[in-house]
């Protein structure tokens, strides 16, 4: 019966035809993002050569540029405080790079990959969940289904469930076409996948300084696993949230704003109010799990990568039992 209940519930999010949208908007945005980011590179290259009168290069000389380049904004008297340290930062992880022959500058498809996840973590990637998971609930109670759904022989925590199971089914489905598209569609453009190439991970911020102690490399391929499983479990988060609000306003329209407002404001907490320690313990705060591993990011003092997963794994496992909860004591026939 349970198998039963979950190819249901996976066929109705297949019917709703919102898999093709996602899909629609990710192939849109890739294709942009790396269109932009090949035109940047060109356009580097060809600033290098005019400004060295070289008519080669090498990812070397043009890491070096940008290196003198962080250097001298350092010495501007309008960078802000906040601006100053992470320059500081990059100019160290660029140091390490040059010094330990790791190219950080030249793009490919694997690389633009996880770029594409560390910088839709936080928003992006939240709202595609958003949009497929809002109504799973919700949707049932606009239209009257639920009722009956409801005269089935078979438990409403059962009925809860197979929905639960069937959503992160199809996160993780989504996860993954983001990773397939995002490398193919960018190798279109960059004729590189640098599956192979190697990856320093394990800076760490201690004091404010730049920490290369633990510093490993591994490979490009291997690198961008631990990224998308860090994306997968922020995903899935995210749709156990999105499945309690689903659960609570009984309206679609209701639930996808209450949690791009929750999104968005959140970021406006980190930004403004982020003195405040209780803005830590807020989930869209911990959101950003894939920027630990580079050693430049602390959004508040306290905070790590293993505060964020357990602060995640509990607003997950919260909204899971509340809205469980919630479900089987709600009354459906008014």
């Amino acid at each position: 019966m349970m198998l039963i209940l979950i190819r249901n519930e996976v066929t109705k999010l297949l019917l709703k035809k919102k898999l093709i949208l996602i899909i629609g908007l990710l192939i849109i945005f890739i294709t942009l993002l790396s269109y932009g980011q090949q035109y940047t590179y060109e356009k580097n290259i060809d600033r290098f050569e005019n400004f060295s009168g070289a008519g080669t290069y090498d990812w070397k000389s043009l890491a070096t540029q940008r290196l003198n380049d962080l250097e001298n904004r350092l010495d501007s008297p309008y960078i802000p405080d906040s601006g100053i340290a992470s320059t500081e930062i990059e100019i160290r992880q660029l140091r390490y790079f040059i010094e330990n022959d790791i190219n950080p500058i030249t793009p490919s498809a694997v690389k633009f990959s996880v770029d594409f996840v560390e910088q839709g973590i936080s928003l992006l990637i939240p709202l595609i969940i958003v949009i497929l998971a809002a109504d799973l609930v919700s949707g049932e109670f606009s239209t009257g289904t639920i009722k009956v759904l409801l005269t089935r022989a078979v438990p409403r925590w059962k009925i809860l469930l197979s929905k639960l199971i069937a959503l992160i089914l199809m996160t993780t489905l989504v996860v993954l076409i983001i990773g397939i598209l995002s490398v193919l569609i960018s190798y279109l453009f960059f004729r590189q996948w640098g599956f192979n190439e190697p990856v320093a991970t394990g800076f760490s911020l201690i004091d404010g300084q730049l920490n290369a102690d633990s510093v490993i490399l591994v490979t490009r391929f291997q690198y961008s696993l631990l990224i998308y499983s860090l994306t997968w479990y922020v995903s899935i988060v995210i749709a156990a949230i999105t499945l309690l609000i689903s659960i609570l306003v009984e309206n679609t329209a209701t639930a996808i704003g209450v949690l791009m407002a929750a999104l968005i404001g959140g970021q406006f907490l980190q930004f403004f109010l982020s003195d405040w320690a209780i803005v830590k313990f807020f989930f869209v705060t911990n959101l950003d799990l894939t920027r630990y591993l580079t050693g430049s990011y602390q959004p508040i003092g306290g905070m790590s990568l293993n505060f964020s997963i357990i602060t995640l794994g509990l607003w997950g496992l919260l909204s899971l039992m509340i809205g469980f909860m919630v479900f089987n004591r709600k009354d459906v026939l008014v």
